[in-house]
C-alpha cells in the first residue's frame, strides 16, 4: 500500500466515524426529548404519504408534499429555534468534569445524607420541594436567572428554602456538587402527553428540565408527601424513603467507580472460576 491509499483511508475512517458519532448523538437526544421525537415522527409520516403518492401516482398529494419537504426545513427552524438553540447549548455545555465527579466518597454520602433528611422531614410535614442536582449537563442558565446562594449543603437550610412562607419556596433549588448554588428556580414544564394530568407543577417542571438535562430532580409533593425523582424525561413516583436514597447513591456513583466495580465483580469471578 501507497502513502496516499492509507492516508484516504484514514480519510473515509475519519469521514464515517464523524458521521456516527453524529447520527449517534441525534438519537442519544431524540431518545430522552419529547418535543423532538414529535419532529421526527412528523418527518417519518410526510416521508411515507410522500412514498405512497409517488407510487400510487397521487399528482395533488405528490406537489404538496414536493413543496413541504423543500421548505419544511425553513419551516422547522423557525418554529423550533429555541428547541434547536437548547440542542446546541447542550452540546457546549458537555464537561470532562463534573462538579460531582470531583466529590471524595465522604463528600457524596453526606450530600445524599443532608438531602434525605431533608426530603424525610418535608414529606412527613407535607412541605412541597423541587431539589435539582446537577451531574455531567451544566444547569448555569438556570442558576444566572435564580437567587444565587452558594451555600454549604445542608438539611435545614433546605427545609428552610421549601417553608411555605419563605419566597423562595415555590421555585427550585440547585445543587452543584456539594453546595447549594442558587433556590427559586424556574425550569421548563414538560410537554408530555401521557403525563398524569393529577400530578402537580413540580412534576412537570422535574420532568421537564430531565428532558433537556442529565440532572435529578427529586419532588416532594405537597398536597401527599409522597417522594419522586425524575431522571432522563423519567417520573419514578411515590417512592419510599429507602428507595429515593438507594437511586440518589446509585445515580450520584462516578462512572469510573462503576468500571471498578465491575472489574471487581469480573475479576472475582474468574478467581471462583480459577478455583474451581
Amino acid at each position: 500500500m501507497t502513502i496516499n491509499s492509507i492516508l484516504s483511508t484514514l480519510k473515509n475512517l475519519i469521514d464515517v466515524s464523524i458521521v456516527w458519532i453524529l447520527i449517534y448523538s441525534v438519537l442519544k437526544n431524540l431518545k430522552n426529548n419529547v418535543k423532538m421525537i414529535m419532529i421526527f415522527k412528523g418527518v417519518l409520516i410526510i416521508i411515507i404519504i410522500k412514498l405512497l403518492s409517488d407510487y400510487l401516482n397521487l399528482k395533488t398529494v405528490g406537489l404538496i408534499l414536493e413543496y413541504t419537504i423543500t421548505w419544511g426545513p425553513l419551516a422547522l427552524i423557525i418554529i423550533f429555534q429555541p428547541e434547536i438553540r437548547n440542542a446546541l447549548e447542550q452540546l457546549g455545555k458537555k464537561q470532562i468534569l463534573t462538579k460531582h465527579r470531583s466529590l471524595t466518597m465522604d463528600e457524596r454520602e453526606k450530600v445524599v445524607y443532608e438531602i434525605m433528611n431533608a426530603i424525610d422531614y418535608m414529606r412527613k410535614a407535607r412541605i412541597g420541594g423541587l431539589i435539582v442536582i446537577e451531574r455531567e449537563l451544566s444547569l448555569n442558565d438556570y442558576v444566572d436567572k435564580s437567587k444565587t446562594l452558594d451555600a454549604d449543603i445542608s438539611a435545614e437550610l433546605l427545609i428552610s428554602i421549601f417553608f411555605p412562607r419563605n419566597p423562595l419556596h415555590d421555585g427550585g433549588v440547585i445543587i452543584q456538587g456539594n453546595k447549594i448554588t442558587c433556590a427559586g428556580a424556574v425550569f421548563p414544564i414538560s410537554l408530555n402527553s401521557k403525563i398524569n394530568k393529577k400530578l402537580g407543577t413540580r412534576h412537570r417542571a422535574a420532568l421537564g428540565i430531565s428532558e433537556e438535562s442529565d440532572c435529578l430532580a427529586l419532588i416532594v409533593s405537597e398536597e401527599t408527601g409522597k417522594i419522586s425523582i425524575a431522571i432522563n424525561g423519567v417520573l419514578n413516583y411515590n417512592l419510599s424513603i429507602d428507595d429515593a436514597r438507594m437511586i440518589l447513591i446509585e445515580e450520584l456513583k462516578p462512572k469510573k467507580e462503576l468500571l471498578l466495580d465491575d472489574q471487581f465483580e469480573e475479576e472475582s469471578e474468574a478467581d471462583n472460576d480459577e478455583e474451581k
